[in-house]
């Protein structure tokens, strides 16, 4: 039996099979609910420069750019990718939030549930005082009732029922009353002292820190030292009020006295800073209540501190902080919901307002630096959620990648686009341009001469002198084969020799070598009409197009408006209107031209004018003349440079932006001293325009 040996093609297919077979495997996708744990890939810098490339075209400035894509997002095309939220995301979802919290609760009875509390101690005491009838009436032990004590109980309980039943509705004058009154019933007594404390904590350490602990059952010592206390930080905030800065010296003494109120503080700043992050709730809630609301609850704090030059002193304290804050402290909310809030959680809920206010302002004023540093992630991830904090680290991460992947550099604060970046923007750009001409729009133009090298084409020719060496290998053997002294080989051992005439060669496509120079005018005008973002996306395309697909050719930018200067390529991105100068000196433009083409003597060259008006300045004597409307003089000095390119061979082809009767006369004489060519093109459309022409233009063959 013959055994079988697999063909290598075989097995080399199997393999093939078994590896896309295994990459299949590698690549199976796993689908899973959404648990917040998945890792999102990160935006890729060429996206992000993508994203950016528009804005830094149409203002010149990267780090204006990325501050607006921080402000804006990111929006991609892809479904299996999540946005990535911007700041302005971030504060709508803030906003949102807000109104939610404010559609949900009501404040219209804070003290609901005190006044609640202090009824059912009421019903305590007067449970605990019938109790004690009812024993005295007939002892639990069957013991014999005395006369005397039962008489008494019988009256000390009238008087309390008495007390109790006179008591005030407010919720400040109950407590008043409760302050004074002689409990018979102890559990009753202690939720009444559990009650009074908690509501001290609740408002006066909305005060200072610790204020309530400090006060609480102090000699008249303690409490006057309290009282200085309040007393000598109104001097101090009164001094910054009456525009007198109290020295360090002063807040020292003041923190060397009563620093355990004010916990790490170290300058008055600090004090006031402390001060407003507890007093901001609570003033905040005073204005958000009706004046009857307001009225009981400031009747409440009064009977809870039971102090009258504390309590003056401490108003004293909220009308100075009040007018020490630029928009007063704290503002007032409107709740529309069907929730009721107690006290505390009405100040905690519209802390978490004043927590929604303060990080949108930060969010705003992120959106004016660009700097992400001082936004707090825990504070963001509190309030919005673990998905905003991060796409905030996202948003911070944006120049790190683009700075990585070599795309930005930094001088001091200032973020510029490196040559790497201006070449990946004016790819887009291009990209841009060309996604908007149909397929047949490039023609081409055979000629019977032939420039240097291009493409390599399929068909293939004797090597002549001079021809790319694109060798065709197995044409060139049997070519060699061809010749008798190459006979067949005796045994394969006789060696093939190869003469200069058997070399084959593949043709290859041939392309004159352009030399281009594109004068853009930068005058006031181009701004105005729109004209200048899109000859400055000419200029990065046409520099993009040359560089990555006629490498030979070259290209120099020059930019004039008072004065013609020659503009560095990998500037262009970043290139700004310069809107203090006044003047078309395409005189000047076309003197760099030349200078500049003379330096090219083979192949074509010629020189692109984009510009909305005739010229306006020109150079006489080393000084530039301007004038408007154009004189005569520097009409005749601008044909004049015309004449001298024409005579050195160069092509002027001009693209107007505007109809303008003057302009149009202009470029007529410079079409007929010059036999180059003149266009109008909307400022939308110049770009395919230029494009198309440069690239209709170049000269090709195969050879």
């Amino acid at each position: 039996m013959t055994g079988y040996t697999p063909d290598p093609r075989d097995l080399a297919a199997a393999s093939s099979i078994g590896a896309a077979r295994d990459a299949l495997l590698a690549r199976a996708a796993k689908y899973a609910r959404w648990d917040g744990t998945q890792a999102i890939p990160a935006l890729a810098a060429d996206e992000i420069l993508d994203a950016l490339a528009d804005d830094v075209m149409a203002e010149g400035d990267l780090g204006e750019a990325l501050r607006r894509l921080m402000e804006r997002g990111w929006r991609g095309q892809d479904p299996t990718r999540p946005d990535l939220a911007g700041l302005e995301d971030l504060r709508e979802q803030l906003r949102r939030r807000r109104e939610e919290l404010q559609e949900r609760f009501h404040v219209t009875d804070v003290l609901g549930d005190v006044r609640q509390e202090l009824d059912d101690i009421v019903a305590d005491e007067r449970a605990g005082i019938e109790r004690r009838l009812d024993d005295a009436a007939s002892p639990p032990d069957g013991s014999a009732v005395d006369p005397k004590l039962r008489a008494m109980l019988r009256d000390a309980a009238a008087r309390r029922f008495d007390q109790l039943e006179a008591l005030p509705r407010d919720v400040g004058g109950r407590i008043r009353s409760l302050e004074e009154y002689d409990f018979m019933e102890p559990a009753a007594r202690e939720r009444f002292q559990e009650l009074t404390e908690r509501l001290r904590r609740q408002t006066l350490d909305r005060f200072v820190d610790g204020l309530s602990e400090a006060i609480r059952g102090t000699t008249p010592e303690d409490l006057q030292a309290n009282r200085d206390m309040v007393r000598d930080l109104n001097s101090l905030l009164e001094e910054r009020l009456d525009g007198r800065e109290p020295s360090q010296a002063d807040v020292d003494d003041f923190l060397g006295q009563h620093g355990r109120f004010f916990p790490g503080a170290r300058t008055l700043d600090d004090i006031v800073e402390q001060l407003t992050e507890r007093m901001a709730a609570m003033q905040s809630l005073l204005r958000s209540m009706t004046p009857q609301q307001r009225a009981e609850l400031q009747s409440m704090m009064d009977a809870l501190l039971r102090d009258d030059r504390l309590r003056w002193d401490l108003a004293r304290l909220a009308s100075n902080m009040d007018q020490l804050m630029p928009d007063g402290l704290g503002e007032g909310y409107e709740f529309t919901g069907e929730e009721g809030l107690g006290l505390e959680p009405a100040l905690q809920q519209i802390g978490r307002l004043q927590e929604f206010d303060a990080l949108e302002d930060a969010l705003a004023a992120v959106g004016e630096t660009g700097n992400l540093g001082s936004l707090d992630r825990a504070q963001v991830g509190d309030l919005l959620g673990p998905d905003a904090q991060r796409d905030l680290e996202a948003l911070d991460e944006l120049a790190r990648q683009l700075e990585q992947a070599g795309y930005l550099t930094r001088r001091g604060e200032r973020l510029e686009l490196t040559p790497r970046g201006s070449r990946r923007i004016g790819q887009k750009v291009l990209d841009d341009l060309f996604s908007r001409l149909s397929r047949d729009a490039f023609g081409g133009h055979r000629i019977d001469r032939a420039g240097r090298g291009g493409e390599r084409e399929e068909t293939t020719k004797a090597y002549e002198f001079g021809d790319p060496f694109h060798l065709d290998i197995r044409g060139t053997i049997e070519n060699a084969l061809q010749r008798p002294e190459n006979g067949p080989a005796i045994r394969g051992t006789r060696p093939i020799h190869l003469e200069p005439a058997d070399f084959e060669v593949f043709r290859t496509e041939q392309m004159t070598r352009t030399s281009t120079v594109l004068l853009v005018d930068m005058s006031r005008s181009m701004l105005l009409r729109g004209c200048f973002l899109a000859a400055k996306k000419v200029a990065v395309a046409l520099d993009t197009l040359i560089r990555t697909q006629f490498p030979h050719d070259d290209l120099a930018v020059i930019g004039f408006a008072y004065y013609a200067r020659e503009l560095r390529p990998e500037a262009l991105a970043e290139l700004t209107w310069h809107g203090y100068e006044y003047g078309t000196n395409l005189q000047h433009g076309l003197m760099l031209a030349r200078r500049i083409l003379a330096r090219h003597r083979g192949g074509e060259r010629q020189v692109v004018v984009i510009t909305d008006g005739e010229p306006t300045a020109h150079f006489e004597n080393g000084q530039v003349e301007f004038s408007y409307p154009p004189t005569r003089r520097t009409i005749q000095e601008t044909l004049r440079e015309v004449q001298r390119c024409t005579k050195d061979g160069i092509t002027i082809n001009t693209f107007m932006l505007e109809r303008s009767r003057a302009l149009a006369e202009f470029v007529a004489h410079i079409t007929k001293l010059n036999r180059g060519r003149a266009f109008y093109a909307t400022p939308e459309r110049l770009g395919e325009y230029v494009l198309v022409d440069f690239v209709s233009r170049r000269t090709r063959g195969v050879a």
